[in-house]
Formats: structure tokens, C-alpha cells, sequence
């Protein structure tokens, strides 16, 4: 399949954000996105055709921001929202082998899904992790460093190497990964044997056990994001769709050095390039 052929459905509601970026990413490697609202797979309150079903699409994207105003938790009224209207259709798009990715809010909606971590099946009736409160009680927007720990699972992060860093932004409250206490040993380790970690926040030297402000929420291990047992569906907190090109990072007036490639490219390519060979 052609990249031109690949159709990504950027799903947003009320409160969502960086859905532009989010299309842009995709759009300039020569996929096709289309943004969709949540009611245009509901079915309801729409134009006559403008209807939209999951089948119609090869990538599914949750983008960041604050859907539905984060009321009750982040993200849990988008999630069942979807579950409520959408729940086999999502399903059986996952187990076919297509992709599910989200970014911040993206991630706290999977979360909430409980198609990541996904360790009870593809969507288990309860969410089995949450995305709680930053340990510093406070929005943290910062420029975060990021370890790929993945070992080759995560379809998303193929083009990265193991131990590689990236400069990617997080602007989150709640981003500390978490499990339930008395299961989080074994739970974590979970996560740990079955490569389904893949980015772990860092210093400048690759520590992944760094504190805060490396660390920008305390979520234990210094998780930022994770993947599934088939590496499809991944979720991450930090924002790669800001850091595309290599002029949106921080530093770059001062170092104005490298290629336009930001740090954030290769996760948009490398899951087109896996959906290109599959399909």
C-alpha cells in the first residue's frame, strides 16, 4: 500500500487540541488524514454522508489537550463516550491489526479504555492503570528527555534505536502512570518482561531513574509511554507532533544546527511504514 492509500482518522470532541498538528504530521509524509468528531462515528447529530465507521480508516489517533474539560478524570467521558457507541467496532479495528496511537489526553483516554495496557484483553471491562495527578500538584509544560527502552514490540517506535534519546514536550497535570497498589509490583514487571515499555523520561545523560524535573509527573520507572502485547496501540504523554520539525524545539536558536528532522518524526513514519507493508 501506497502512504497516499494509508487513511488516518484524527477522532476529537469538545476540549480536544493539537489535532492540527496531529493531521500535519501525517499529512506531510504523505499519508491521508481526516479529522472526525466523535458524534461522526456515533452517528448521530450529523450532516446527512458525513457519517464515519472505523473500517473506513488504517491509523487511529486520539490527539492531546483536554477533552470534555477532564471533568470526573482526564479523559474518562471521551472513553465512555466510545464505549458506550463504538466499543466492537474499536475492538475488532485493534485485534485486525490496525493502529491506535495517543498523545497526552490521547493517552489518559486509552488508559481509561483499557486498551493500554490491555493486559485482560484488547478493552477489559475496567480500566486496569490510571494517569493520576503530577506529583508537584501543578500543569507541567516543559521540554522533557526521553529514553527508548523498546526493544523492537512497539510498531510505533521501529524507526528509533534501543537507548536512543529525544527531546519531546510535555504539558500535562496528569501524567503519573500508575497501578492499582496492591498489583503494581507485578503489574510493572509485566510491563518490563514483555517489552511493552517504550519511552522512559531521562537527564541529559540517559538516567532513567532521574528525579524531578526529568521526571515532570513521578510516575514510577519514569514512565512516559507504553504499548500493547501486539505493539499497535501506544500512548504517550509527552507531545511528538510539536517537535516534527527540528525549528519547534527549544534550543534551536541556540544550536541552529541539524537536520530540519525533529524528534518527533520518526514515530509518525514508522508507523506508516508498518501500516504500508501490512496492508
Amino acid at each position: 500500500m501506497r502512504a497516499n492509500e494509508i487513511r488516518v482518522c484524527i477522532l476529537r470532541m469538545e476540549g480536544t487540541n493539537c489535532e492540527q498538528e496531529t493531521f500535519d504530521a501525517f499529512k506531510r509524509l504523505g499519508a491521508a488524514p481526516e479529522m472526525v468528531h466523535l458524534k461522526q462515528l456515533e452517528g448521530r447529530d450529523t450532516i446527512a454522508g458525513e457519517e464515519r465507521s472505523l473500517e473506513d480508516y488504517h491509523i487511529l489517533m486520539f490527539p492531546g489537550g483536554f477533552s470534555a474539560g477532564d471533568y470526573i478524570r482526564a479523559g474518562a467521558i471521551f472513553a465512555a463516550r466510545l464505549k458506550a457507541s463504538v466499543r466492537k467496532d474499536l475492538v475488532r479495528f485493534i485485534d485486525n491489526g490496525r493502529a491506535v496511537g495517543g498523545f497526552c489526553n490521547g493517552f489518559q483516554i486509552m488508559v481509561e479504555l483499557g486498551i493500554l495496557p490491555g493486559f485482560s484483553g484488547t478493552m477489559p471491562d475496567q480500566p486496569e492503570a490510571v494517569l493520576h495527578s503530577n506529583d508537584s500538584g501543578k500543569y507541567e509544560c516543559r521540554p522533557t528527555l526521553l529514553k527508548h527502552v523498546n526493544r523492537g514490540r512497539c510498531l510505533w517506535t521501529r524507526g528509533l534505536k534501543e537507548n536512543e534519546l529525544r527531546l519531546i514536550p510535555s504539558a500535562h497535570a496528569e501524567g503519573k502512570f500508575m497501578f492499582p497498589q496492591e498489583e503494581e509490583d507485578r503489574l510493572f514487571k509485566r510491563l518490563f518482561d514483555e517489552d511493552r515499555l517504550v519511552f522512559r523520561y531521562c537527564d541529559e545523560q540517559g538516567d532513567v531513574e532521574a528525579p524531578y524535573p526529568f521526571n515532570p509527573n513521578g510516575s514510577r520507572f519514569n514512565i512516559a509511554g507504553i504499548t500493547n502485547s501486539d505493539g499497535n496501540v501506544f500512548g504517550l504523554m509527552p507531545h511528538p507532533e510539536r517537535v516534527f520539525y527540528r525549528n519547534t524545539h527549544p534550543d534551536w536558536y541556540r544550536r541552529r544546527t541539524g537536520t530540519v528532522e525533529g524528534d518527533g518524526q520518526d514515530i509518525f513514519r514508522s508507523i506508516i511504514e508498518h501500516i504500508s507493508r501490512k496492508f
